[in-house]
């Protein structure tokens, strides 16, 4: 990690995720998108603005640690979780974590603010890992994980108290602010099409 005035330079060893990669591809970085401004056989560079960074917790990074890392989803391929973009909205924090039935249970604490983003059986991205919500809890909710994600992903190196990045479901974000537009007068309804002419 190289501090550049306003932004932060990361430089990421890796492999799989750079085959076929080209300057300005976008590589998914704990769950942060990142566009690649540099790259060898074995790592590539971006850079992040401070805020980015700041609010996803990767300027809490040190060097040897593990990210997760993803490409672009192509037009062409199986979606095998929910839709991810790379756009954290906050840091979470690891409330617990125990072994439930062959796998574990990972339980997230949030601000309150964030409490109707969430439901249980909806999507949520944990570190850039598509998972579903298991349950819903008073402090935040709890994710069940198998033991592949562990294998495959950092979140099997996570502890109590370890800072989580987390990204909503983009779905139920929209449904929100087409609520809270439609609350403030701002929606479609049978008073707006009378009003309207129809």
């Amino acid at each position: 990690m190289r501090r550049r005035g306003e932004k932060i330079e990361i430089e990421v060893a890796c492999k799989t995720v750079l085959e076929d990669v080209a300057i300005g591809d976008s590589i998914c970085t704990d769950g942060v998108c990142l566009t690649v401004t540099a790259f060898s056989e074995d790592r590539f560079r971006a850079d992040m603005m401070t805020v980015t960074a700041q609010k996803s917790g990767l300027d809490r990074l040190a060097p040897g640690a593990s990210v997760n890392l993803e490409r672009a989803l192509l037009p062409t391929t199986r979606m095998g979780g929910h839709i991810l973009q790379g756009h954290v909205d906050t840091v979470g924090t690891v409330a617990g974590i125990s072994p439930h039935e062959g796998g574990y249970l990972l339980s997230v604490k949030v601000d309150r603010d964030w409490f109707p983003y969430f439901v249980a059986q909806g999507s949520v991205g944990l570190n850039g890992v598509s998972l579903t919500v298991a349950r819903t809890d008073a402090d935040g909710f709890t994710v069940s994980l198998i033991p592949e994600t562990l294998r495959e992903t950092n979140l099997g190196t996570l502890e109590r108290g370890s800072p989580i990045t987390v990204e909503f479901d983009i779905v139920g974000k929209y449904i929100l602010r087409a609520k809270e537009c439609h609350t403030k007068g701002g929606g479609i309804d049978m008073d707006f099409l009378r009003r309207n002419g129809f």
